[in-house]
C-alpha cells in the first residue's frame, strides 16, 4: 500500500491494560517498524509506559480519553455514552479514514454493538459474523459464526463462507480455502434446510477462490479436515468452547500424571520439548484476533485475558488484513455471488 498501515487501538481494553496492550504493540513493532498506531486511553498512563523507548514513543500517537467500556457494561450503556470511550475512538478513526483498523480487547458485545452501529454493515451483508483462527492437527483452520448470530438463515451461512474464505486468504495465506459447513453428519440428506440450502448455493459458485469441502462433523474441527467451517453462532460458540475447554482437561491431566511418580518426572523431563511444543501450538494467546467480518471497515478483537505475546498476535492478524485488502476481496466475491444468483 503506498500510505502507511495505521492501526488504531483501544488502550484500555483487557484484563491486563493498558500494560499489555503497549507491551504487544512494542513487540509488533519490532516485527513491523513501519506501521504506525494510535492509542486511545488513559494519555498519563500510556505515556509513562512507552517511557524512554524513543523508536516505540514514534510508532505511536496517543490520544486521551477518561471514558472507558467496562467489562460490566452491556451493549446497550455502550452505545449511549460509548462513543467517547477508548473503544469508541478507535472505532470511530476507522470510519473517519484515520485508521485502516481498530482493535480491542474489551467488552465484546459493547465492540460488535459499537462496530455495527458506527460502521455499519457492508453491501450484501445481513449480518457481521465473529471468525476467529484454531489450532488443528495441519496447523490453523478457521471458524464463524463464534456468537454474534445465534440464529442463521441460509444467505447468512453463505455470506459467512464468502468472508471466511477471503480471512482465510489474508490470514492464513490460503489461494483456495476448502470451506465446509458444520453439521451432525458427513451425508448429504443430514442437517436442517438452512444448511442444505446453502449447501446447494456454496456447490454453485465455480467462480470463487473457494473450494467447497461439503459437511464437516464436530470432530474432525480438530484434524484440520477443513480451512474454514462456517455455522452459527449458537453451534459455533459451543464448539470452540468445547474445544478450549478440552485442551485445558488435557493439559491439566498431563500435568497430574507427570507429577504422580518420579519415574513420571523423569518422563516428562525427557519429554519437555515436546511438551512445551504442544503447549505453544494449543495456547490461545498463539492464535489471538477474532475479526467481526462484513462490518464496512476492518474490527479486531482480541481476547480479554490476553498477555503482550497474545496482544501482538491480535496486531499482526489486523496487519495481514489490511495488507491483503481483505475488504475488497469480500466485496468482489459478494458481488459475483449476487450476479449468480440473479441469474439462476
Amino acid at each position: 500500500m503506498s500510505k502507511p498501515i495505521i492501526v488504531a487501538i483501544d488502550a484500555m481494553g483487557g484484563d491486563m491494560a493498558p500494560d499489555m496492550v503497549v507491551a504487544g504493540v512494542a513487540s509488533a513493532r519490532v516485527q513491523y517498524p513501519e506501521i504506525r498506531y494510535r492509542l486511545y486511553g488513559d494519555g498519563g498512563r500510556l505515556e509513562a509506559l512507552i517511557g524512554d523507548d524513543a523508536a516505540l514513543s514514534k510508532a505511536c500517537d496517543i490520544v486521551h480519553t477518561d471514558t472507558v467500556v467496562t467489562s460490566d457494561d452491556k451493549p446497550s450503556q455502550a452505545l449511549r455514552r460509548g462513543r467517547e470511550s477508548s473503544m469508541g475512538l478507535a472505532i470511530q478513526a476507522v470510519k473517519d479514514g484515520e485508521a485502516n483498523v481498530a482493535i480491542s480487547a474489551g467488552n465484546t458485545g459493547a465492540l460488535m454493538a459499537l462496530s455495527k452501529f458506527m460502521l455499519r454493515m457492508l453491501p450484501g451483508i445481513d449480518r457481521p459474523a465473529l471468525i476467529s483462527p484454531m489450532p488443528t492437527l495441519r496447523g490453523e483452520s478457521v471458524m464463524l459464526d463464534l456468537g454474534a448470530n445465534i440464529e442463521c438463515s441460509t444467505e447468512n451461512l453463505v455470506q459467512f463462507a464468502i468472508m471466511g474464505a477471503a480471512y482465510a486468504n489474508a490470514v492464513l495465506g490460503l489461494k483456495t480455502p476448502k470451506v465446509c459447513l458444520l453439521n451432525v453428519g458427513s451425508e448429504d440428506l443430514k442437517g436442517n434446510d438452512r444448511v442444505k440450502d446453502a449447501a446447494e448455493i456454496l456447490k454453485g459458485l465455480d467462480g470463487l477462490p473457494i473450494e467447497y469441502g461439503g459437511y464437516i462433523e464436530g470432530d474432525a474441527i480438530g484434524r484440520g479436515e477443513a480451512d474454514v467451517i462456517v455455522t452459527d453462532g449458537f453451534t459455533g460458540n459451543i464448539a470452540l468452547k468445547t474445544m478450549e475447554g478440552t485442551a485445558k482437561f488435557v493439559g491439566a491431566m498431563l500435568r497430574q500424571a507427570f507429577e504422580s511418580s518420579l519415574s513420571s518426572k523423569l518422563g516428562y523431563v525427557l519429554s519437555r520439548s515436546a511438551m512445551q511444543a504442544l503447549s505453544d501450538h494449543l495456547n490461545p494467546n498463539n492464535h489471538n484476533g477474532g475479526v467481526f467480518l462484513g462490518l464496512n471497515g476492518l474490527v479486531v478483537k482480541s481476547h480479554g485475558g490476553a498477555d503482550a505475546s497474545g496482544f501482538a498476535s491480535a496486531v499482526t492478524t489486523a496487519i495481514d488484513l489490511v495488507r491483503h485488502d481483505m475488504q475488497q476481496q469480500i466485496s468482489d466475491n459478494l458481488k459475483y455471488l449476487s450476479d449468480t444468483l440473479d441469474a439462476a
